[in-house]
């Protein structure tokens, strides 16, 4: 089986187009500010008002969601998929592990742009933020991750 040619610059346009305040979390994130890991899948926390914003972004590219927007706001979290993946976390806020909350506010005021070729533009938290967000699960890969976070936090901060 043969999957879609996914054109993912055209995916980061259409959503940032959108109005949806989108925040790409997790290992794309990660790639995108050229750490060398790998994924399968596009990780998002958006903004709990911005479902709907954010799957009418999502309808071109052939991305179906696993639950309304209703029934994902009282999960907060829901997929799109096709043969993609798009995790989607709609949480106004998330605990880390060790009990400290994040809240999406924060993260989104504090958001930088990556921007890709073909014009398009992807926001994504912090480097500080972005460790907090993988630490909402803590799993072996999340702590490799986090790790190649804090040697790009040092680097910056030089």
């Amino acid at each position: 089986m043969k999957g879609s040619e996914f054109d993912e610059p055209a995916f980061f346009r259409a959503v940032a187009a959108s109005g949806a305040r989108a925040l790409l979390i997790g290992r794309r994130a990660l790639v995108l500010l050229g750490l060398p890991v790998l994924t399968v899948d596009y990780d998002f926390w958006i903004h709990i008002d911005d479902i709907e914003a954010f799957n009418a972004a999502s309808v071109a590219f052939g991305l179906l969601s696993s639950h309304t927007p209703a029934e994902a706001r009282g999960r907060g979290r829901y997929v799109l998929q096709n043969d993609e993946i798009v995790d989607v976390l709609v949480a106004r806020s998330a605990t880390t592990v060790d009990g400290v909350k994040v809240a999406f506010e924060d993260l989104w005021s504090r958001r930088r742009a990556v921007t890709l070729g073909q014009a398009a533009e992807v926001a994504i938290p912090s480097v500080p933020d972005l460790i907090s967000t993988k630490r909402f699960a803590a799993r072996p890969k999340d702590a490799e991750d986090i790790l190649l976070l804090e040697v790009l936090r040092a680097r910056e901060q030089k």
